[in-house]
């Protein structure tokens, strides 16, 4: 899970940075933003993020159909979702490797990886890490201070949810450096951590089937 927000924070990079201020797997910003936006203010895009918006939202929504009827937990459907979610980022990768600076492959590109964050965020959901959601950390940091506040101890300081909030920064550090070598990269480098995780869960589902 701490991986697969790892990933979001390169993603997000990627997105930001390179789509013109579009947040991939945040969806918290492509709201502010987008209201900003519809009221013209400083030319923010309106339908770049709007696009995000809706792809991330289908992508959660028929990730968590797909995961319904199934145990909650890691389980090989569970794998299935993050598997289509990692090749929905590879062929963004492909997409903008290709077709680097063409308007409507990077359309494609957002759709494309804002649904599979979409789908990332069900899956994360279904796993029930609590503080964990891989995609958004604000949440994550207010429970952090509370707890942190109310009763100071390494416990209620180095745990989860800091390793959560640190993870995403990392995250966005390696992805804005990957920028600097070529957007494709980015995104590259997201689908084969998101890759990695794939091949962790199936060999724990298949550990617990056995």
């Amino acid at each position: 899970m701490l991986v697969l927000t790892f990933a979001t924070g390169i993603v997000d990079a990627g997105g930001f940075l390179g789509f013109d201020t579009v947040f991939l797997g945040n969806m918290t910003g492509n709201v502010l933003i987008l209201g900003m936006g519809a009221a013209g203010a400083h030319g923010l895009p309106v339908f770049s993020l709007a696009l995000a918006l809706v792809a991330f939202v289908v992508g959660a929504g028929v990730a968590s159909l797909f995961l319904r009827s199934g145990p909650t937990g890691w389980s090989f459907k569970l794998v299935s979702v993050l598997a289509i979610s990692a090749v929905s980022v590879a062929a963004t990768a492909v997409l903008l490797g290709v077709e680097p600076d063409a308007h409507v492959a990077q359309m494609f590109a957002i759709a494309l990886t804002a649904g599979a964050m979409g789908m990332q965020a069900a899956a994360a959901r279904r796993i029930g890490v609590a503080d964990v959601t891989t995609v958004v950390v604000t949440s994550t940091i207010t429970v952090w201070a509370i707890d942190m506040f109310a009763r100071p101890s390494r416990a209620t300081i180095l745990n989860r949810r800091l390793a959560a909030i640190v993870a995403i920064l990392l995250g966005a550090l390696l992805g804005a450096l990957l920028l600097k070598a070529a957007l494709w990269l980015v995104f590259a480098v997201a689908a084969a951590i998101g890759a990695a995780v794939v091949v962790c869960g199936g060999v724990l589902v298949r550990d617990e089937a056995w």
